[in-house]
């Protein structure tokens, strides 16, 4: 299914739908601090309730990929909201923390569905002019999602409890599914496909990484996301503190801002993958600043801007190399993997930088990492232009 004009409604309700998906991770992260009191004896443990859930897209990326072009998009992406919605109104009730924590875990399958099919759908939803503005408009899913928390849903809790928000996202989540239960079209499932076995995904894991064309997106979107949640939490203590808070505020704002304008545009140009990799340049560049004026306001703005650039652009390379529903798929559920891997491994590793070597070589592990971005991308489009490689 080809679109020859973008169907706007469905566009914006399944990126609605990723506003919740995101809200999967976001509801538990912005009360982690009032988790103790609710659950005194669970020590440690709490933790798991934020972290299960990219636990889960690290070990079962790839696999979500293939199991959603198996199944049938419009079919996951219902179950995947209706799970989600029962599995919040579970959590509402405040359960025991082992309860709570099984619950987290298969609310990790059921947001790793939503990732796979809904830009997957937006692909195939919108016309190719209007690929690069939607894919960025879902690329912004979880930015939006975590101010829409902060704003809207901390004074919900301060008012009526952690519970009122859990109740509220479950309400989202299956007002959603109704909604697009009556809205999607049907996109095929691959019905030709062989039943999946342990040795048959392994087989898979390696064809989608060995590929050019699914792979790129993906090993790309590991090295941003190995830095960008990592520099937002680490660059703070060495911002001007009378200007840090409204520095930290602005980034993930500017970062959004700039991938639905400068990115857009710039998609409409040129490739996909040149928006990345002059995105990856960029990065570099105003590292170099930072590493001049050690935690320049400005420069971490830039810096916020450059990294918007790769964000869109990398959800834009997805159905750019990849011309059939369930090769996206297979690249959203590696990208799904990578960029759960990159935040998980990131902030723990540019910590460690900081306590051994400090601010310079937090900066310079940063602009290394970049720098790998930028050239993998290069390398992975020289192997599609030297040799014969389906274009699938």
């Amino acid at each position: 299914m080809i679109a020859s004009r973008t169907n706007w409604r469905l566009v914006l309700l399944i990126w609605a739908a990723g506003l919740g998906a995101a809200a999967q991770y976001g509801k538990v992260s912005v009360v982690y601090d009032q988790l103790p009191a609710i659950y005194p004896q669970a020590g440690p443990s709490l933790g798991f309730a934020v972290s299960l859930v990219g636990f889960v897209g690290i070990v079962f990326g790839v696999v979500a990929g293939l199991l959603v072009a198996r199944l049938g998009y419009r079919r996951t992406l219902l179950a995947a909201l209706w799970v989600g919605a029962g599995l919040s109104v579970l959590q509402a009730s405040l359960p025991p923390v082992p309860v709570l924590l099984a619950a987290r875990a298969l609310e990790g399958a059921s947001h790793l569905a939503i990732v796979v099919a809904a830009p997957t759908f937006i692909a195939q939803l919108s016309a190719p002019r209007h690929r690069g503005f939607t894919l960025s408009l879902w690329s912004t899913f979880f930015g939006v999602s975590y101010t829409v928390l902060v704003m809207l849903g901390l004074p919900l809790v301060a008012r009526f409890g952690v519970p009122a928000l859990f109740v509220a996202h479950a309400v989202w989540m299956a007002v959603l599914a109704v909604i697009l239960s009556r809205a999607l079209p049907r996109l095929g499932a691959q019905g030709d496909a062989p039943p999946l076995s342990v040795a048959g995904v392994l087989r898979d894991h390696a064809a989608i990484y060995r590929s050019p064309f699914i792979a790129a997106p993906a090993l790309g979107w590991l090295f941003y996301t190995f830095c960008f949640l990592a520099l937002l939490t680490l660059l703070p203590p060495f911002i001007p503190p009378e200007i840090r808070a409204a520095t930290l505020a602005a980034m993930p704002l500017v970062s959004i801002v700039v991938s639905m304008t400068l990115g857009v545009a710039l998609l409409r140009r040129v490739t996909a993958v040149a928006v990345v990799v002059l995105g990856f340049a960029l990065t570099a560049g105003c590292l170099i600043w930072l590493l001049w004026l050690p935690g320049a306001p400005l420069a971490c703005l830039c810096l916020a801007g450059a990294l918007g650039l790769v964000q869109g652009a990398s959800f834009a390379a997805v159905p750019a190399l990849n011309d059939t529903p369930a090769h996206q798929a297979q690249a959203n559920g590696a990208m799904a993997q990578m960029g759960n891997l990159g935040n998980t491994l990131g902030t723990p590793a540019l910590a460690a930088i900081v306590a051994t070597a400090g601010y310079s070589g937090m900066i310079l592990l940063a602009l290394i990492v970049f720098a790998a971005g930028a050239l993998l991308h290069l390398w992975m489009a020289y192997r599609r232009r030297s040799r014969f490689v389906p274009h699938f």
